[in-house]
């Protein structure tokens, strides 16, 4: 039998467990049923606190939102050079990942089930970065100090490039790549991604 719990603790129960299926199997993977089984209790209980698996996996990527990462701090501190910024930037989001890497796997799921729900919230995690670099770019671009670049372009390689460093050190984890600390790394991609979009250094 399962142990009563509070109505708050019952509630945080069922996002943690939910957040662990989700991310192994994906929105359309995962039934109620299954949620429930794997708590120990019956699927009355999910529908007590969530009226629908849809408002469950909301709920778990509303979980995450609350805890994303603010990039005021990063964009105000000195110094606030182009490359200075985004390396600080950066270093949030994989700090983020690192320390909940289901999410990226809800990710990864997400756009292989074309999820809406999902989809748009992953595209909000990346649009501070990625909008950051298209607006300094266009910046430089107009002001010259640049060889002319598609910013929008240059914006999504470099969440590309960002993504397949954290999809090889969390979910294919291929151990080409274990010995190489994931802040090196990062470092290392914001040096390349510069050079190769003109920004001196």
């Amino acid at each position: 039998m399962a142990k009563r719990l509070k109505a708050t603790e019952r509630k945080a129960s069922i996002l943690a467990v939910a957040k662990v299926l989700f991310a192994d199997k994906g929105y359309h993977g995962v039934s109620v049923d299954e949620i429930a089984k794997r708590l120990g209790v019956s699927p009355a209980i999910l529908y007590q606190h969530f009226p629908s698996k849809e408002a469950l996996y909301e709920h778990v990527l509303a979980e995450n939102s609350a805890k994303r990462e603010s990039y005021i701090e990063a964009i105000l501190t000195e110094p606030t050079d182009f490359v200075s910024v985004l390396k600080r930037m950066t270093h949030l989001y994989v700090e983020n990942i690192a320390k909940d890497p289901d999410f990226l796997r809800m990710e990864l799921m997400s756009a292989m089930e074309d999820s809406q729900t999902a989809t748009a919230f992953f595209e909000r995690r990346w649009r501070a970065i990625t909008d950051y670099i298209e607006y300094s770019l266009n910046e430089l671009n107009t002001d010259q100090k640049i060889v002319r670049c598609n910013p929008q372009l240059a914006g999504l390689l470099f969440q590309g490039m960002l993504r397949e460093i954290l999809y090889t050190k969390y979910i294919t984890v291929n151990y080409r790549y274990k010995d190489m600390p994931l802040s090196s790394m990062t470092d290392e991609l914001v040096t390349m991604f510069v050079k190769a979009v003109g920004v001196e250094t």
